[in-house]
């Protein structure tokens, strides 16, 4: 968002003392005076090109450049492809920072939590703002590990384009298949790098076959390597016929000359060149009406003579519509090819003006924000991501959530780089900015400017739908479009160092959720507790607590992965300073049933002076089709007026059973639940109903067959020969499926499935097998029923257990 944010990474003096020869000079200097950094600056900032020096820009081009201008990316990939090395080569080179940060020396710009430091991965997405050639670029680094994938997705969300970085020796792995599914999700278009082009083993043509055939992508070659591995030097440009040589003498990478192939000097690789530029234009007519029409009439007869701009033109567009993938090289760590990268980015991936968002049209210009992302800061409170996809946002504006059905005030507004962030005056349509003062707004959540803007576009909206024939629920999802998050699978307790830290632990973990929503946090229900999608809720009303002791609050974390948990764990102690400990990890099992049972019950209670009295007959049956949350029926005979007055009791009470199952105490799924008779005495609470719905549900339950099911996770391990074989006997013990295994240059490549509860330590045993030479990689699949022998062990150990 900024070239701006490098405005005030200068010092103060300077900026006070510009000698700006302008007649808008003293507008700017008061406007820049407002502009202050909030955090000291740990590392040296290059200051912003058009406020110093003789090329002076206007205040409001540098902080909203027009739309046409702008670039929302983000960076994506397999855990260590280098991400955010090449992140950190893009800030260096586009005059942000000064000095090249490193992974390894834990320096870089947008790792900067100390658990990413440490660990030399990325955890949290960072934005980071700078200008390119003229170009604004609004670049987020996500993390590659699977157990941050929500990362991920919610940066995908509100992205216009995405480059994938391939670590070109491995080709397309196992968690780049994930993201580029999120992005296919998402309709981004994305253009590729292969990475460590200097790597051992490295091989482009085997890189660009592996996203054709694993992506079933078409790439587009932009560029050919000029050698690999240790002799790679530079890159051949086939859109120009240009060769790109970096200098072996610069420590930095910024030399470089660009020189045209000549058949006196460069014979072969202009042949090569001209070769591959012949199939690129072949590709993108065959892509593009368009430009096939001016190939075949202007250009037939020599291709040599397509001017390399009516080519790029093509390119975008093609990228644009995703049917192909334009596809670069180099090495980031080596300084090589990051500049050219650079210019694809701001030449193929589209500006906000491009990404058709349907929704935009309901809003006829006025305030539309998505909330992505929500930070935790000890001074300034909640941090809110936002981008805006039309009208305007300004520090004082009362806008309204519609997700939350609530009014807030944005106090400040910033924009972000990294962990520093710069206070603005005003932000415009497709950038993306940080807020703070919004106490109640979540991930997700949308922001428009007002109750009656909402409602406006809402009536726009389902007029719309009319027209279309569309259902009313249809024109609300797109309203209110916001992030998917996973259900977790492992879960732990954790526990405070005393009872009376246990408030600091519960404001921890509700900060900590607000940030992360796939951490989700549930209370023991004995404790007379209990919480709704990870918010702690206090003791229930109406529970008599007069003399009890709540003496254990057993608080159950629930995360995506060892390693997730783990992290919160670190920040609990780190940031809010509180010595917990967690009990061991166990597997977020889920229970189903195998027939189809009826039950009756009946509650008769008198309170007081009155009567409640309720009459339930249910049917509970498994259905084929996945499904988390029960499938709710009634059947004919039950009153439509009783269902209006109890409808949302009665599916209260069947939720609430749904959490725990009869057989672990996990939540129930793939079952449908039919109300066949309601009888209702007049005066009966909703309190009543619920509680009769659910004990007959739960007698239902027991009586019927039932099925544990646990997580199924798919496991590619990639090992070299010598060790192969005490890989697979290892994953025949736990239980495990290979479905094949493949050969990715000297290494195999073990594809399967495994439950989750055999692959827990494993990172321990398979360094230990293949003496640190293999890596791995997780993601859940799906939920398996436990075959019988299996089940009933599982339940023994729980029930020996307590």
């Amino acid at each position: 968002m900024l070239s701006g944010s490098r405005i005030f990474a200068v010092n103060h003096k300077k900026i006070s003392s510009l000698n700006i020869n302008n007649v808008c000079c003293s507008k700017i200097r008061a406007s820049l005076k407002r502009l202050k950094p909030h955090v000291p600056l740990g590392r040296n900032y290059s200051s912003l090109p058009g406020l110093i020096g003789n090329d002076i820009k206007s205040l409001r081009s540098v902080l909203s450049p027009p739309a046409a201008k702008i670039r929302n990316i983000g960076i994506m990939a397999h855990i260590d492809a280098g991400k955010t090395t090449t992140t950190e080569r893009i800030l260096y080179y586009s005059g942000y920072t000064r000095s090249l940060g490193d992974v390894d020396d834990g320096d870089t710009v947008t790792d900067f939590m100390a658990q990413e430091r440490e660990r030399g991965i990325t955890i949290q997405s960072a934005a980071v703002t700078f200008d390119w050639k003229g170009y604004r670029l609004n670049l987020i680094d996500t993390p590659g590990h699977v157990d941050f994938t929500v990362e991920v997705e919610r940066c995908l969300r509100v992205l216009d384009g995405a480059v994938a970085v391939f670590d070109a020796s491995a080709g397309v792995e196992a968690q780049t298949l994930t993201v580029w599914r999120q992005a296919d999700k998402h309709k981004i278009p994305r253009i590729c790098f292969l990475n460590k082009m200097d790597k051992t083993g490295a091989s482009f043509n085997y890189a660009v076959e592996s996203i054709r055939e694993k992506l079933n992508a078409k790439p587009l070659v932009l560029q050919l390597p000029i050698g690999e591995a240790k002799t790679f030097k530079g890159v051949v440009d086939v859109v120009s016929k240009e060769k790109l040589l970096w200098n072996a003498n610069s420590d930095d990478g910024k030399d470089f000359e660009r020189k045209p192939l000549l058949e006196m000097s460069d014979p072969e690789l202009l042949k090569k060149t001209t070769e591959a530029r012949n199939a690129l234009i072949e590709q993108v007519a065959d892509l593009d009406d368009e430009f096939a029409d001016l190939v075949l009439g202007e250009f037939s007869e020599n291709f040599d003579l397509l001017p390399a701009e009516k080519l790029q033109t093509a390119i975008h567009r093609v990228t644009l519509a995703q049917t192909a993938v334009p596809v670069l090289c180099g090495s980031a760590l080596r300084n090589k090819g990051v500049q050219p990268l650079l210019d694809a980015i701001t030449m193929y991936l589209p500006s906000p003006e491009e990404r058709n968002y349907e929704f935009l049209q309901w809003y006829k210009g006025d305030l539309c924000a998505l909330a992505f992302k929500v930070l935790h800061d000890k001074q300034r409170g909640p941090l809110v991501f936002m981008r805006i996809y039309s009208g305007m946002l300004k520090p004082q504006l009362a806008v309204h959530n519609i997700n939350g059905n609530c009014t807030e005030r944005i106090s400040r507004l910033l924009l972000p780089f990294a962990d520093q962030h710069i206070e603005i005056p005003s932000l415009t349509a497709g950038n993306i900015a940080l807020t703070v003062g919004l106490k109640h707004t979540a991930t997700g959540d949308t922001i428009v400017s007002s109750k009656s803007s909402a409602l406006a576009a809402a009536r726009r909206a389902e007029r719309e739908g009319e027209k279309k024939h569309r259902r009313n629920s249809e024109a609300e999802r797109l309203l209110l479009a916001g992030v998917e998050i996973p259900e977790p699978v492992f879960f732990c307790t954790i526990e405070p160092p005393s009872m009376a830290k246990q408030p600091d632990l519960d404001h921890a973990l509700k900060c900590l959720h607000r940030e992360d929503p796939s951490l989700k946090v549930r209370l023991d229900p004995d404790t007379g507790q209990f919480s709704v999608k990870g918010y702690i809720l206090e003791p229930a009303k109406g529970k008599d607590t007069k003399g009890k002791v709540w003496e254990i609050i057993n608080t159950v974390l629930c995360g995506m992965g060892e390693l997730h948990i783990e992290i919160i764990h670190d920040r609990i102690k780190r940031e809010y300073g509180l010595e917990t400990y967690l009990g061991p990890l166990q597997v977020a099992y889920r229970e189903t049933i195998l027939n189809s049972v009826r039950a009756t019950d009946t509650l008769d209670r008198t309170l007081g002076d009155k009567r409640h009295l309720v009459t339930v007959e249910l049917e509970a049956k498994p259905i084929e089709t996945a499904s988390v949350r029960p499938v709710i029926e009634y059947a004919d005979s039950v009153s439509e007026d009783l269902l209006k007055a109890s409808q949302e009791a009665i599916e209260n009470g069947i939720h609430s059973v749904c959490l725990q199952g009869p057989l672990l105490g996990s939540p129930i799924q793939d079952v449908a639940i039919t109300l066949h008779s309601l009888m209702i005495h007049p005066g009966t609470s909703t309190t009543m109903i619920s509680a009769c719905v659910s004990r007959c549900l739960q007698k239902a339950l027991k009586k019927a067959d039932k099925q544990v099911l646990e997580p199924l996770m798919g496991l590619e391990v990639t090992v070299t020969k010598d060790y192969l074989s005490p890989v697979l006997a290892d994953l025949a013990q736990r239980r495990g499926n290979i479905q094949e295994i493949q050969t990715r240059q000297n290494n195999k490549v073990v594809i399967g499935f495994v439950p989750l509860a055999e692959i827990m330590g494993y990172s321990t045993v398979l360094r230990t097998l293949t003496s640190g030479s293999a890596t791995f990689a997780l993601e859940l699949a799906n939920y398996q029923a436990m075959n019988p022998q299996d089940q009933s062990t599982l339940l023994s150990q729980r029930r020996g257990f307590t």
